[in-house]
């Protein structure tokens, strides 16, 4: 009898672990068109979905431009990412009024994107410069998740301002998550999703990629605003300290939300829409 139970409790905990996994593995997917666009039915105004090419690459782009005259939120999300986690800003009906958006999905993330990762900040600044080009520079906040941080960062073009959420901008203060060992292990690097084969390998040549810019942050020609969670553990918050550390206090504002974790663009949506509007006026 007691074999019997211990055989279905572990039959019980493996069929546990697999629903989990292809959830997991659903939810974390890229959406298609159609999936992404649905996000915005109750929008009241409707954006546009394009299909972009950078260097023989393609990329897909949503926006909302509708008023020249008003500035543009630029969205750069992080690894794992999509331009579908900002569309619960994108759709919100004041920052519509106050705000011309445009998100993207990085190289190697979008929906059947049969392009890697290019793992390189320097690649993925020049992508952000080709999407802004067309825009009056003046008018432009960027505004950079996670590792895009340092994308937005990165760009030493004179725009109106730079927003970073949790951004990962310290080589020392990187984090490696025990999981993404799945993914450097020969042996269960298959049980990994594509989309977080993508991020992990960012994650593990990011260290090294920051050393490259890291010292320089500073030299952005723009105002600063960085907002982070106290108890981000996955980009701790003393990434944020160490970007404070190389600005005048006339051209950095720092932001800190108590308690706060690594996804508080979700959790915490009211306080970073309110920083947002903010930033706009």
């Amino acid at each position: 009898m007691f074999k019997k139970i211990i055989k279905i409790l572990l039959i019980v905990l493996l069929l546990g672990v697999v629903i989990l996994y292809f959830v997991f593995s659903s939810f974390t997917a890229p959406k298609s068109d159609s999936a992404s666009l649905a996000l915005y039915e109750q929008s009241v105004i409707q954006p546009k979905l394009s299909k972009e090419i950078f260097r023989g690459m393609s990329f897909r782009k949503i926006e909302i431009l509708k008023d020249t005259t008003l500035p543009t939120l630029v969205f750069v999300h992080g690894a794992v990412g999509s331009l579908n986690d900002f569309s619960a800003y994108m759709s919100d009906s004041l920052l519509q009024t106050k705000a011309n958006m445009i998100a993207y999905d990085r190289v190697g993330y979008g929906y059947q994107d049969k392009h890697q990762a290019q793992e390189n900040i320097a690649f993925e600044r020049d992508v952000l410069k080709d999407i802004i080009k067309g825009l009056n520079k003046d008018k432009v906040i960027l505004v950079g998740y996670s590792y895009g941080g340092p994308i937005t960062l990165a760009v030493k073009e004179k725009v109106k301002k730079i927003i970073l959420l949790a951004p990962a901008v310290s080589s020392k203060d990187e984090v490696e998550p025990w999981m993404i060992n799945f993914y450097k292990w020969s042996l269960t690097r298959w049980l990994v999703p594509d989309v977080w084969k993508q991020a992990s390998k960012e994650k593990l040549s990011h260290k090294k990629d920051l050393s490259n810019f890291e010292k320089e942050w500073s030299k952005t020609p723009n105002k600063v605003v960085t907002v982070h969670g106290t108890a981000d553990w996955i980009v701790p918050y003393e990434n944020s300290k160490f970007i404070e550390r190389q600005f005048s206090k006339e051209d950095f504002k720092f932001v800190s939300i108590p308690e706060a974790g690594h996804g508080f663009i979700w959790s915490n949506y009211e306080e970073i829409r309110q920083q947002l509007l903010k930033e706009l006026d």
